[in-house]
This record gives C-alpha cells, structure tokens and sequence, in this order.
C-alpha cells in the first residue's frame, strides 16, 4: 500500500482525530491541522501517545490548517459544515486528493436531519470540488462513528463508500479505508452521490440514540 502524508483538516474535533490516529497506526505520516498550530500540537502529541509501542507507525505533527495542506499529499476536510465554504476557499488545496467527510446536518427537536445543499443539487463533497477546481475531490468516511475510531479495536466492523469522478483519486480513499476497516473501500460512484452519503449519517445517529451503539454501514453482495 502506497503511504501517504495526510493533512487532517479538523484534525482536532473527534471524527479528525479519530480519523488521523487510524491512518498514522497503519504507516502513513499525519499533520493535524487547526485554526492554530497552537490547538493542533497538543492533538498531534496526545495521537502519538496513544500510537507509543505500534510498530511501524507513522510520525503525528500538528499546524495550522494552511501549513499542514503545504506539507501533504492527500487532504482530509473534518470539518463542520458551518464554515466549510470559507475554509476550503483559503486553503493552498491545488493540486491535492481531497477526501471529504463533511456531512452537512441540521438538528431538531425530532432528532438530526440532512441540510439542503445548494437547493437539492449539491453536497458538501461537490462544493469543495467547486470551490477549489484544481484539486480532485473525493468523498468516504462519513459514516464511521468518531468513538469506534478512537477506540481498542484493530478495525472497524464495516465498509467504507467512497465517491468521486476520477478514478485515480478513488483508489486513494480507498486504499486508506484499509487503516480503518481492515479491507478496501467500495467504489460507490460519482461524486454528486455524496448527496446521499452525507445526510445518510443522519440515519445512523437515530439508530444510535434508539439502540444506544454505534452503528455502521455494511455492503453485502460483493
């Protein structure tokens, strides 16, 4: 498997951290990046803790979010959706495989709901492919539960669905959906099917609150 070094956009939220400590375990270097390189180190040094004894694992740093696109090859956005489009729009992302796992929700007293991106026409995924044109942006992650990531499990019990138009960029994520489910990810399709992968996570988190776990998505068939 090709090692990577991934800047974690949002690296310091769970799902980031998570995300980060999974990729790190199985080789790859991370760079955790934040506002402040100031938030992003202490998350970084805590990763490397808990990565202490794993042999072959790859070396955690923390910087700001534009310091630590500059130092990568693949770019994951773990970020909230509020604020997304300005963030994205700043960084240096050109050039880069960009996997995003941002899913747009909204919450009510009725539980978590998928928001309405650009009128029922886009997602999150298709914005940052908008919003920087000369990166290519993929879309997988979304559903994995933040606490699982983090958690003793050598890997998650489920599959990881990646979507995106160029193919190249695909076999990234879903090489890196190795670190985190112990088998590749699935091709899901183009791009715009992130419409449906984000707002699905809603979904999941009503199953969670209704059977108190944290559930996944598996594919059978294949």
């Amino acid at each position: 498997m090709t090692q990577h070094r991934i800047a974690v956009i949002g690296g310091t939220g769970p799902q980031g951290k998570g995300l980060g400590y999974r990729f790190a375990k199985h080789g790859h270097d991370v760079v955790i990046g934040s506002r402040s390189a100031e938030k992003a180190v202490p998350v970084a040094a805590e990763v490397t803790e808990r990565l202490s004894g794993v042999e072959g694992a790859g070396e955690v740093s923390g910087a700001a979010n534009a310091d630590a696109v500059a130092q990568a090859d693949v770019v994951l956005l773990a970020v909230p959706y509020d604020g997304h489009d300005e963030l994205v729009a700043a960084l240096p992302l050109a050039g880069k495989t960009v996997i995003s796992c941002v899913n747009p929700l909204a919450f009510d007293k009725r539980g978590a709901h998928g928001r309405i991106v650009n009128g029922g026409e886009g997602s999150a995924a298709e914005s940052a492919q908008e919003l920087a044109p000369e990166a290519t942006v993929v879309g997988a992650f979304h559903n994995v539960s933040a606490v699982l990531l983090w958690g003793d499990d050598d890997y998650l019990d489920e599959d990881v669905l990646v979507v995106g138009d160029v193919v190249e960029a695909k076999e990234v994520a879903m090489d890196l959906a190795e670190s985190v489910t112990g088998r590749r990810g699935i091709d899901a399709g183009k791009l715009r099917l992130a419409r449906q992968l984000e707002p699905f996570t809603a979904v999941l988190i009503s199953i969670n609150r209704k059977y108190k776990t944290h559930a996944g998505v598996r594919i059978s068939g294949l």
